[in-house]
């Protein structure tokens, strides 16, 4: 039974994270808010602060991967999770779970783990196209050419172990259609603007619109890029990602309680089996500036 201690603390946390949640909210449609990159770092921070996020323990990890520099950039820009209201889906480690079941999480507020205790879980995969970088990315099979050149691609993948728009509403007799792979990545460029994009169905975004239906449905295609938000929303059944979302947020996960893994090593060596192409065996995997999810 959670004492009374940790529950007004948690509480505390899911108060101060929705604030600084409304406040970049607020900033992503253009309104003036006094102290916005104080909001920005409190999003990130605050669970931390009070000592209770065990993913902030992940940094070692990301340092032993990435080294020093590359290794706190990746922990200090993983965006919080602003879900779709109604939603109950979190994204997990596939090796842990791969069912709805231990999957789902509440329906509300500050969504630290799921209902069956799993971490809310990224992978994270880097490619380094900086001078004095790029030859070992490239020896390693990616691409650093062209505009790639001089930037350093950071993306974080998610796993939803059950993907569907109209998830709740039973289809040909199914909860929902198949396991999800979706990303939110970000670039930095040498002049140190940050600029970022999210997967959504078969291409990317940056901001919610009418215009984004070409390359959701891959008849079009562009690369999504936009100035960092530091902010993701996923949308409810299908996960896909938006920059900038919903007029409301009631449930979501600050960016420094998600767990953060080092992927490209797990990729190497799994052999796991997804009803979608994993991250590893996509064009973006190697090609950071590929516009589509294949």
């Amino acid at each position: 039974m959670r004492s009374e201690r940790g529950q007004g603390t948690v509480e505390w946390i899911g108060l101060v994270a929705v604030l600084s949640l409304a406040m970049l909210a607020a900033v992503a449609v253009g309104v003036r808010v006094p102290g916005a990159a104080l909001a920005r770092a409190v999003a990130d921070r605050i669970v931390c602060a009070a000592s209770l996020a065990d993913s902030c323990g992940d940094e070692p990890a990301l340092i032993a991967a990435y080294g020093s520099e590359v290794g706190e950039l990746v922990r200090r820009h993983m965006p919080p999770l602003a879900f779709e209201n109604g939603s109950r889906a979190l994204p997990v480690d596939f090796r842990r779970c791969r069912r709805s079941e231990c999957s789902d999480g509440a329906g509300e507020g500050a969504v630290l783990e799921t209902d069956e205790g799993l971490p809310v879980t990224a992978f994270v995969h880097v490619i380094d196209c900086r001078e004095g970088e790029a030859g070992l990315t490239e020896a390693a099979g990616a691409d650093c050419s062209g505009a790639r050149a001089g930037n350093l691609y950071v993306q974080y993948w998610t796993y939803y172990a059950d993907s569907a728009t109209l998830r709740d509403i039973p289809i040909a007799g199914k909860k929902g259609y198949h396991a999800d792979w979706e990303s939110v990545q970000f670039r930095f460029r040498p002049d140190g603007e940050v600029d970022q994009r999210a997967s959504s169905h078969h291409g990317y975004n940056h901001s919610r619109g009418i215009g984004n239906w070409g390359s959701d449905t891959g008849v079009v295609q562009h690369d999504g890029w936009g100035p960092a938000t530091g902010l993701l929303f996923v949308s409810g059944g299908s996960h896909a990602g938006n920059a900038f979302g919903f007029p409301e947020i009631n449930r979501f996960t600050p960016g420094g309680r998600v767990h953060l893994t080092p992927f490209e090593q797990i990729a190497a060596g799994s052999t796991a089996r997804f009803a979608v192409s994993p991250p590893w065996l996509k064009k973006v995997w190697f090609d950071p500036e590929a516009a589509g999810t294949d």
